[in-house]
């Protein structure tokens, strides 16, 4: 835990592909902290066959988002658990400034805020080679999918990373570098106090 938190409160965000995943579980090993993934979660809910997990799977295999308010319910129920409250790693969630909003209103009612957000930044011909050099493929993996979420991506993006630079909180991340280097600055800016 870094010495200046008394929880850590971390929200990756960035283009399908720009290694949220992976920073993430680098950042919930080192601090001993919850990855809390919308991605897991909505795959947990397609393995189950629930109602819900069919709306999700239809979503994802045609390239589009699931529904605010789906994802938004399971990830706030999540970060109320007993694991959280040291603090946690959120990715693939908020995706617009609506949802962070939602997430704010939900953690101040939990007593707790974000502490860092960091922005892991990809061109979307990167983002698209990612996806097609994958060793396990999934369905929506497929190029035309990755275009559809990249366009939704970039049409709600820009609002919600200005939600968090006009509050101090975003960090952005050059994507393209190696997984170490990545995980180095984004450790060195959770270790380092805001404004210093």
């Amino acid at each position: 835990m870094s010495p200046s938190f008394s929880s850590l409160n971390l929200v990756l965000l960035g283009p399908p592909g720009s290694g949220r995943s992976t920073q993430a579980a680098l950042l919930a090993e080192r601090y001993r902290i919850p990855h809390v993934s919308t991605g897991d979660m909505l795959r947990d809910e397609i393995e189950k066959g629930t109602a819900r997990g069919l709306e999700v799977e239809e979503a994802l295999n045609k390239g589009e988002l699931v529904s605010n308010a789906v994802v938004a319910g399971l990830v706030l129920q999540r970060l109320d658990a007993e694991d959280c409250t040291r603090g946690f790693v959120l990715e693939g969630f908020p995706r617009s400034a609506e949802q962070a909003a939602v997430l704010d209103g939900v953690l101040a009612e939990l007593g707790r805020g974000i502490e860092r957000v960091f922005l892991l930044e990809l061109s979307d011909d990167e983002i698209v080679r990612r996806h097609n050099n994958r060793e396990v493929q999934r369905e929506d993996d497929r190029e035309e999918a990755v275009r559809e979420r990249l366009r939704v991506y970039h049409a709600e993006g820009p609002a919600l990373i200005d939600y968090y630079r006009k509050r101090g909180q975003l960090v952005p991340v050059n994507g393209a570098r190696g997984v170490d280097e990545v995980s180095d600055v984004i450790r060195q800016a959770i270790e380092t106090p805001v404004g210093a």
